[in-house]
């Protein structure tokens, strides 16, 4: 349980997250994606980065329950401060990051994947931010590069979720392959981005993150000040509170 890195193609390093029964990471755990994918991608014999996840899904977002008990705001704190620090730490991954997407991709999921290089999906896929629903708000900055604005919109208002064959229409995700083949199909990906030269790799990372039109990581900022004016007013509990755990299987968008 938590994250491991793994080297199972040359110049590929496979980062898996395992936070049973759904992959809602906990504080420690966002720290530690942060860390390990910083690692992986500092390692000069790294050309590409897997982002993966066992289990259910591939991310529940934030634990909800490891903020509820909490009787002040330290949990909060914690889940926004470690959130930024892994949604930046793909960002700015030295390397590529291609993200290996299974089953359920809620919430904090859509900060990572919305912030890597690459997304590979399975067919059971889904992808959306509940947070409205969960008394929480943000990556709204994410979902925005991953569909366009109204759409990104309506999802957020409503909670609903988008399949992976719908992100393949709009151009997010590269390929929609069978559960059993994702892994597979991600790592054929990274082996074939990892072939190109390692200092040119490096270079062509730093040039396509200078010229976005969107700062993801002030942008992302600004969003969670809102999250803490919805703690502070009492709201955030009292959603919360009615909130029973995600819902991966959520399909409601049609």
């Amino acid at each position: 349980m938590g994250v491991s890195t793994s080297a199972p193609e040359k110049g590929v390093a496979l980062v898996t997250v395992d936070f049973p029964p759904v992959n809602a990471l906990p504080v420690s755990g966002w720290y530690e994606l942060a860390e390990a994918l910083t690692a992986a991608g500092r390692d000069p014999g790294t050309g590409c980065v897997v982002l993966a996840a066992e289990g259910r899904g591939f991310n529940a977002g934030v634990d909800i329950k490891e903020m509820q008990r909490d009787p002040g705001h330290t949990a909060l704190i914690g889940a926004n401060g470690g959130c930024a620090a892994a949604f930046a730490a793909v960002y700015d991954c030295e390397v590529p990051v291609v993200a290996a997407v299974g089953g359920f991709c809620l919430g904090g999921g859509i900060g990572l994947v919305g912030n890597a290089d690459a997304i590979v999906a399975a067919e059971d896929a889904v992808f959306g931010l509940p947070e409205l629903d969960r008394g929480a708000l943000g990556a709204a900055t994410h979902l925005s590069r991953l569909v366009p604005q109204h759409l990104m919109r309506t999802l957020y208002y409503t909670s609903r979720t988008v399949t992976a064959a719908e992100l393949h229409a709009h151009g997010s995700v590269w390929r929609v392959v069978p559960g059993a083949a994702l892994r597979a199909a991600a790592l054929e990906l990274a082996a074939e981005i990892a072939r190109k030269d390692p200092y040119l790799l490096r270079l062509a990372k730093a040039a396509i993150n200078g010229i976005d039109p969107v700062d993801v990581r002030r942008s992302y900022r600004f969003e969670q000040g809102f999250t803490f004016e919805a703690n502070l007013s009492g709201v955030a509990d009292r959603v919360r509170d009615t909130f029973g755990g995600p819902a991966p299987d959520r399909k409601e968008r049609s």
